[in-house]
């Protein structure tokens, strides 16, 4: 209860509290809707590869006293397009590109961080710290996260197309290769966002669970995607609140409420596939 009357402060909910919700929320929107995507396409593992070069991008940021999520942002949407042209030309396949291209840059990051003593500055972007963020880190990320929101909703119809059939999409004329590479980008742009909230080790995590999720209860794309945003939304409100409630981690506390939603649902379509064999 002392927690509780702690987190319903005017100064806890206006400094703290709101700002946190406005970066987590237009975050969560982000990831569950370029997660459904990944998942079907079976890319899922490159939002873990991007945080991985994010991370490594911005330590080396803030060892050479850049300005760290303005030079991470386009670096890694760089590495977005370089790790797709890899999995499209490369005798490589696609995840063993994604392991050599994350892994080297997250070592060097690793690295510029130890020699410059940053271990303890670059923590939260590990781990994730969304209490942390100040106001110009909100303003970026909801920006950003709106940008990314409009592109999605604008290409929405191609982003479908190339989801499901790249071969057909291909035959009415579409132009594939540009709109993977537009996932890829939002993608990107969605990691390094997420990294201040999740960290670079659980913001994969935020794509996929809402979306495998979403899959276990619905069938049609646009009820997937729609599910997985109000998923993502819900079990990010509930872990933020779990987190301040118990002194725990957000990331991890955001992580482990999908898990038990993801348990719920597919025990769910469990049931609705036997009682379908019965009938």
């Amino acid at each position: 209860m002392n927690s509780l009357s702690e987190i319903l402060t005017p100064e806890f909910l206006s400094v703290i509290l709101l700002p946190a919700l406005i970066a987590g929320i237009a975050v969560s929107l982000c990831a569950s809707l370029l997660g459904v995507s990944l998942v079907l396409k079976r890319c899922s593992m490159i939002g873990d590869g991007l945080s991985h070069v994010g991370y490594g991008t911005l330590c080396i940021a803030i060892a050479l006293g850049w300005a760290p999520m303005q030079v991470t942002i386009p670096v890694v949407i760089l590495a977005a397009y370089i790790l797709l042209r890899l999995s499209e030309n490369s005798r490589l396949g696609g995840d063993t590109a994604i392991a050599l291209f994350s892994t080297s840059a997250l070592a060097l990051g690793i690295f510029a961080s130890s020699k410059a003593n940053l271990t303890t500055d670059v923590s939260h972007y590990m781990f994730g710290s969304i209490l942390a963020m100040t106001k110009g880190d909100v303003i970026f990320s909801a920006v950003l996260s709106v940008c990314v929101l409009l592109t999605y909703l604008l290409f929405y119809d191609k982003i479908f197309a190339v989801t499901f059939d790249e071969s057909f999409a291909r035959a009415t004329g579409l132009n594939v290769r540009f709109y993977n590479l537009l996932i890829a980008v939002l993608t990107a742009v969605t990691v390094v966002l997420g990294m201040m909230m999740m960290g670079a080790l659980l913001i994969s995590s935020l794509m996929i669970f809402p979306a495998v999720t979403a899959m276990r209860l619905c069938k049609r794309f646009r009820t997937v995607v729609l599910t997985a945003v109000a998923v993502s939304v819900s079990c990010f409100l509930i872990g933020l609140l779990l987190s301040l409630l118990t002194d725990t981690a957000v990331g991890a506390s955001v992580i482990l409420v999908n898990l038990a939603v993801f348990a719920v649902s597919s025990l769910i379509a469990g049931i609705r596939s036997r009682t379908g064999r019965k009938k």
